[in-house]
């Protein structure tokens, strides 16, 4: 298995915490999302987890969120050497907003079929992007993808979402 800078140990540990981000969301009604963001010494910059609903914009995903908070810490938009953990493959928005962003890599869990971005083939984009972007997937896969199965169908049971899992009635 691919493994980040960090080693397979600590891509466990990052997306462990991650998920910590993504059972908050969970807590508040939102789709079970959570990102952390790790600088080059392997430390964590930023944590954030999905708030779409709560804030009523797409611009909310935890991706987007944890970029922000990490480019405010930082000083700088521009996170070369930084890494994003999230539990559930980024969508083109924020595969955009990713390379954009400089992000040396990315570690996800959870495969999205209906929105990841490899359904738009962006992964192979190197806009502002010298070197390639790592994509490493499956880390934390199992408790990543049980807890937004077990939020949708919570949500279908009360018929507040249909099938698609994101479209509210």
């Amino acid at each position: 298995m691919k493994t980040s800078i960090f080693g397979a140990d600590q891509d466990k540990y990052f997306m462990g915490k991650a998920l910590i981000e993504a059972r908050k969301a969970y807590a508040k009604d939102e789709v079970p999302i959570g990102a952390v963001i790790v600088g080059p010494e392997g430390t964590i910059v930023a944590r954030a987890y999905n708030r779409v609903e709560s804030a009523h914009t797409q611009c909310a995903h935890a991706e987007v969120q944890a970029i922000q908070k990490a480019g405010k810490k930082r000083g700088d938009w521009r996170l070369d050497g930084h890494w994003l953990y999230v539990t559930l493959e980024p969508c083109t928005m924020c595969m955009g907003l990713i390379f954009l962003s400089r992000l040396s890599g990315v570690v996800y869990g959870a495969d999205s079929p209906l929105f990841g971005y490899r359904l738009d083939k962006v992964g192979t984009s190197r806009v502002y992007k010298k070197d390639a972007l790592v994509v490493i997937k499956g880390v934390g896969v199992q408790e990543s993808a049980k807890l937004l199965k077990h939020f949708f169908q919570g949500k279908r049971k009360k018929g507040e979402w249909y099938e698609s899992g994101f479209t509210k009635n």
